[in-house]
């Protein structure tokens, strides 16, 4: 099973300069409890703006240019290598852009959080996709000095 798991600002915004836009608390709480045990692929900047393995889970990062090693970091050159090397496990494909545009055709969930505030100047966006093609459910809104909802899109027919 193939998930994506992104959160969202206002106009689909998704970074700013090569790192995510904000910073509220427990918002990134869903990521760690969905990802923890599973692999996670990501490019390979979204992996160097974390700067390290997320622990608890094989990580695997896209790059055609640098190689990643430690333990359970390995270092692809496409995600079709990426998906092979994750074997029959959950995979979580968390960005960036366009790790997430190749991925959603092969999406079965979309883990999506829509963080409510405008990102003046970003310069990443989640691509448009086809909800038609999926199952809405509200998980949870949060309320606070920034809100959030979190939806769960499953594709149609699985």
């Amino acid at each position: 099973m193939i998930s994506i798991i992104v959160a969202v600002a206002k106009g689909g915004a998704i970074g700013k300069e090569g790192k995510m836009p904000w910073k509220i608390p427990g918002e990134q709480s869903q990521f760690k409890d969905l990802t923890t045990g599973h692999v996670v692929i990501m490019g390979r900047n979204s992996y160097e703006e974390i700067g390290h393995p997320l622990p608890d889970r094989k990580n695997i990062v896209i790059s055609k240019t640098k190689v990643f090693s430690g333990e359970n970091l390995y270092t692809v050159k496409s995600l079709q290598e990426a998906i092979k090397r994750a074997g029959q496990e959950e995979i979580f494909i968390a960005g960036g852009a366009e790790l997430f545009q190749e991925a959603l055709p092969l999406a079965d969930k979309i883990y999506m959080t829509y963080v409510d505030m405008e990102v003046p100047d970003a310069d990443r966006f989640f691509p448009d996709f086809p909800e038609e093609e999926y199952k809405r459910e509200e998980i949870e809104k949060v309320g606070g000095e920034t809100s959030y909802l979190r939806v769960l899109y499953t594709k149609k027919g699985d």
